[in-house]
């Protein structure tokens, strides 16, 4: 075969699975099942793996998927948790009084506060608390999906502290032989990784410092009376404060503290700052913006199920009491990457799994307890025991975030398989290239030295197909590590372009739609949010791909492995 057709072949399980997920609408517990047996085949019989190590990489996979399902598990259950002892509803009614002004109650709920959640929880649940909240405090339901949904950008990366790197990345190179090679050069992975790290946070502190205001802006042009634009503008220099507050602090830590708090530490500090601001009405708009009256809505807007911002089931919690887990979880998480005793204590508890069926460089290794899951789990213990007397809130949380669980697992079991047999197919019987250095070859071919301004745009389809940062990650970074190589450009960087696609891809991911959409009784009209979505989404990748040709032909960034 000619090397664009095997590049067609190795990219068909891809292709087929957005042909079933977008244009046949089928669910992901369906498409990828689909896809890995197609991977599987094409492994076999075009590339000749052995299937030793098919299978070898099969269990590798597996191996990744119980750390990914672990952290999603600690990430959900202590959120459940807090719902359960009526923390949440105390966070969110602490909102509702601080200004009248519905592009500043946006800004603070979906974009602050969200953000925040997004950096411990990630997976969807920022959009999933936001959009209710919302709701609750008087906006149409449409109107509170666009905003949670809009928020799925900036701080995903960082989401469920720092997986879409920590695993979706890491876990998506080929760190075996791309470790070799950096030794070579007298580097180490660490450093490698730490480098796309600090370019994922500053390319979207740059980029996201304008969300704010375009999420203002959203508001008054698709849910105001006047139907404009400039009344979202007119909130500029509070939505560029916004911007700052969560971006400065954002940047700063990935570069400084790695990936696991950017969105965390971004989400505090901007919480704190904006909030302060807009108590004291500083850079608040003199004129008060809002919708109009409910009884004029279209149906379109609303939601089916009327959402109450007081709880009764559970006992009001005091607001500190209410943020302790939150403060507790994130000293836990920065002590835990900082001190190497504390460290080396969770580290203890490791379970490796080496050149797995004897195939050499095929190795995976769970650490429970120095995995986010273990911190996010043990806080939400401590949580129900400072915040309630009684154990059911911990029956309650566990069963809702199991079941969370096995959907998710049923997909990622298939699909981190999927991806780990395409990575490693580099040893193979047909003495071919891998399966992502195949498809990179044609792809450096056809689009060339303009590669940086689509790289974004291929992790964003990746995320649109998958509905996760972490899983477009998974697929897409060897591809485009490979691509980088090919044009002999900083590969860190194209990797780092590759994960914040796949960040503001989850705004059009329809599977993330639809988690929000159901929380406020909107399912049905997926379609119309999505029309809204794509306007941010642009802006994102555009300006993504311009700072991308930027940084490799103007500032001429490199890295260790630069030809």
């Amino acid at each position: 075969m000619s090397e664009p057709v095997l590049a067609l072949v190795a990219f068909s399980p891809i292709l087929v699975a957005a042909i079933l997920l977008v244009g046949l609408n089928w669910p992901a517990r369906r498409a990828m099942p689909v896809a890995f047996g197609m991977t599987v085949i094409i492994a076999l019989l075009v590339w000749d793996m052995s299937v030793r190590r098919v299978l070898a990489s099969t269990l590798q996979g597996v191996g990744i998927t119980a750390s990914v399902l672990w952290i999603i598990f600690g990430a959900i259950f202590l959120l459940n948790a807090l719902k359960h002892t009526g923390a949440i509803t105390t966070i969110r009614n602490g909102f509702t009084n601080i200004s009248p002004d519905r592009r500043v109650q946006a800004i603070i709920i979906a974009w602050c506060f969200g953000s925040f959640i997004e950096g411990a929880s990630g997976f969807g649940t920022p959009a999933a608390i936001a959009a209710p909240l919302l709701v609750a405090i008087g906006f149409p339901a449409m109107a509170a999906v666009l905003m949670g949904m809009m928020i799925q950008s900036t701080p995903v990366s960082f989401g469920a502290v720092g997986t879409p790197i920590i695993v979706g990345v890491s876990n998506g190179l080929d760190t075996h032989n791309i470790t070799q090679a950096l030794i070579t050069k007298g580097a180490s992975w660490e450093a490698y990784l730490q480098q796309i790290t600090s370019s994922v946070a500053i390319i979207h502190a740059t980029v996201g410092i304008l969300m704010p205001v375009l999420m203002a802006m959203m508001l008054t042009r698709f849910f105001g009376n006047n139907k404009s634009w400039t009344e979202g503008l007119d909130i500029l220099p509070f939505a560029v404060l916004a911007g700052l507050s969560f971006t400065v602090p954002y940047a700063l830590t990935g570069v400084f503290l790695g990936a696991e708090f950017p969105s965390l530490i971004g989400g505090m500090c901007g919480l704190a700052i904006v909030v302060l601001a807009a108590k004291k009405g500083f850079l608040v708009p003199k004129s008060t913006w809002d919708f109009d009256d409910e009884k004029n809505w279209p149906a379109e807007w609303l939601g089916a199920i009327k959402i109450d911002a007081t709880d009764t089931k559970s006992k009001p919690i005091g607001m500190f009491l209410a943020w302790l887990p939150y403060l507790l979880l994130a000293v836990l998480l920065v002590a835990s990457r900082v001190s190497n005793d504390f460290k080396a204590l969770l580290t203890n508890v490791n379970l490796s799994f080496v050149n797995i069926l004897g195939e050499s460089g095929i190795s995976t290794a769970i650490q429970p307890l120095y995995l986010p899951g273990g911190i996010l789990v043990f806080v939400a213990l401590i949580a129900v025991l400072l915040q309630s007397r009684s154990t059911t809130p911990l029956v309650n949380a566990f069963g809702e975030s199991s079941k969370t669980l096995i959907g998710a697992g049923f997909v990622l079991i298939f699909t981190i398989p999927m991806v780990r047999i395409f990575i490693n197919s580099s040893v193979n019987g047909a003495e071919l290239s891998s399966m992502p250095v195949t498809a990179a070859n044609v792809v450096a071919d056809l689009v060339g030295q303009a590669y940086p301004m689509v790289s974004a745009m291929v992790g964003a389809l990746g995320a649109f197909i998958a509905g996760s940062n972490t899983v477009s990650n998974m697929m897409f970074s060897q591809f485009q590590f490979e691509v980088a190589q090919t044009l002999s450009i900083s590969s860190a960087t194209v990797v780092a372009l590759q994960a914040v696609g796949a960040a503001a891809g989850n705004m059009i991911a329809i599977h993330n739609v639809v988690a929000a959409s159901a929380t406020v009784g909107l399912l049905g009209r997926e379609g119309a949010t999505l029309r809204k979505t794509v306007i941010p989404t642009c802006y994102y990748l555009v300006a993504t791909g311009i700072i991308g040709l930027v940084a490799i032909y103007g500032i001429q960034m490199a890295d260790a492995l630069t030809v």
